[in-house]
């Protein structure tokens, strides 16, 4: 199984589409009514640890981390349709997190500056797409978001299938939210492994996440 805590040598490299327009279809967005950029404070992401189940071991998250990369997929892989990956690979600055492997699959939380503006949704349809990357390919299926106020959220699923030494193949699954508020980008992901006989944190508890993770950003 493909479960990691991303350590200090991951590599992530740019790609197109990670500057390309958010897409759409699973985004919301909240009628704004408050919220300026020094409204945010990244140190609070570290409070939402404690919103884990207990049996969760915590270290701090790569900063040059993001969604496709904690997926399992390396510095030069590209999806199809390449502008669907810009809510999981946005042009951000370091990102400040925390990952906490326990019983029930590996975490993760953070949030970053974005250095663009998100885009507007583009044309391609985004309900499913696929990322692939070195020995790994992954199916992104559109899941329902949370709505939070002042803020455009995304939901995806991503089964990842890796060729191994010998053409074993590995899967794993993961769970990603995402908010894009006041200039950051937060996003929240969940690594597990499918065939675990352990009862693995679901989608419900991810995007439960996200939330609390934007209210301790927010204060």
């Amino acid at each position: 199984m493909r479960l990691f805590i991303v350590g200090a040598a991951l590599l992530l490299g740019a790609v197109a589409c990670g500057s390309s327009p958010t897409p759409g279809p699973t985004s919301t967005s909240s009628p704004a009514s408050r919220g300026d950029a020094g409204a945010l404070n990244p140190a609070r992401i570290d409070r939402v640890r404690y919103d884990l189940p207990p049996g969760y071991e915590v270290v701090a998250l790569d900063p040059r981390a993001n969604p496709v990369s904690l997926w399992g997929f390396g510095p030069h892989w590209t999806a199809d349709p390449a502008e669907c990956a810009a809510p999981a690979a946005p042009v951000t600055e370091a990102a400040r997190g925390w990952s906490a492997s326990g019983p029930g699959g590996i975490v993760y939380a953070a949030v970053s500056k974005r250095s663009d503006v998100p885009g507007e949704p583009g044309s391609a349809p985004c309900d499913r797409w696929s990322v692939s990357g070195g020995h790994s390919v992954g199916t992104v299926t559109a899941t329902a978001a949370p709505a939070i106020e002042e803020a455009t959220t995304a939901g995806m699923s991503t089964a990842v299938t890796t060729v191994v030494e010998g053409g074993t193949e590995t899967r794993s699954h993961a769970d990603t939210f995402t908010a894009d508020l006041a200039g950051y980008h937060v996003f929240v992901t969940v690594i597990t492994d499918p065939g675990s006989p352990t009862p693995a944190l679901d989608s419900a508890f991810t995007s439960d996440l996200l939330v609390k993770s934007v209210s301790a950003l927010r204060g």
